[in-house]
């Protein structure tokens, strides 16, 4: 089984990559390095708070980066012409996107129907950007779920290969999200791996209908989905 990771460099990607690489090796990592930021402020201070927490759970506060887990290829964008001639070259039977930009369909036609993406979000009620922070700040805590589906043309249209939701226990903050999903990512994908020896392909359904589009959340938005957060766990 060959395996290539589209991602970029964050402490979840990376835990992420080393954790499926202890199972099944990975053949590459495609890294995007050049990332997408919208026009308008958008960070928080929590994200400071979540990084810290994430290198300090998954790494015990050491600075480990994708290179130190498995072979990385850098690009600039997975949609490179680059990174697409690199893409023909290599031999894979899975290609797993994980947190890069939107997929063009150049990249989806060399990797066919082997290509599946890791949605942090219910696609069907939230696609695009910050869909767990969109569902937090709508108090939609239902659809804190996490997706694998087939990527497509359209984004995260794709049909729905497995899904579960992120739990959520008593005093949970709302740095701590991204850690559970991420923990998440990981079984679904080893459990979709599974699936895929066994049958030669994904099992998956076609999505009931389409979510709707949210792109990055404004900063002053993200405190809303702090309180919403931290008031609804407070309270499980």
């Amino acid at each position: 089984m060959k395996i290539v990771v589209m991602t970029t460099e964050t402490y979840p990607h990376t835990f992420f990559v080393r954790e499926i690489n202890k199972i099944f090796p990975i053949e590459k990592i495609l890294v995007e390095s050049v990332i997408l930021r919208p026009p308008f402020e958008s960070h928080h201070s929590f994200e400071e708070q979540r990084d810290d927490y994430e290198k300090k759970v998954f790494f015990d506060g050491k600075n480990v980066l994708l290179k130190d887990v498995a072979s990385v290829k850098v690009f600039g964008s997975v949609n490179d012409t680059e990174a697409i001639k690199y893409l023909q070259k290599l031999q894979f039977d899975i290609v797993i996107v994980f947190g890069t930009g939107k997929v063009s369909s150049e990249v989806i036609r060399v990797c066919s129907k082997s290509i599946v993406n890791l949605h942090g979000g219910d696609p069907e009620e939230y696609r695009g950007l910050d869909s767990h922070l969109w569902a937090v700040y709508h108090k939609d805590f239902a659809s804190l779920i996490t997706t694998l589906h087939h990527l497509n043309e359209s984004l995260d249209d794709g049909s729905i290969i497995l899904q579960c939701n992120i739990p959520l226990t008593h005093g949970m903050l709302i740095h701590e999200l991204r850690r559970y999903n991420t923990e998440i990512c990981i079984k679904l994908v080893l459990t979709a791996i599974k699936m895929y020896q066994k049958h030669g392909h994904f099992v998956s359904k076609p999505q009931r209908k389409c979510g709707r589009y949210y792109s990055f959340m404004p900063s002053v938005l993200k405190e809303i989905c702090k309180r919403n957060f931290e008031k609804y766990t407070s309270a499980l």
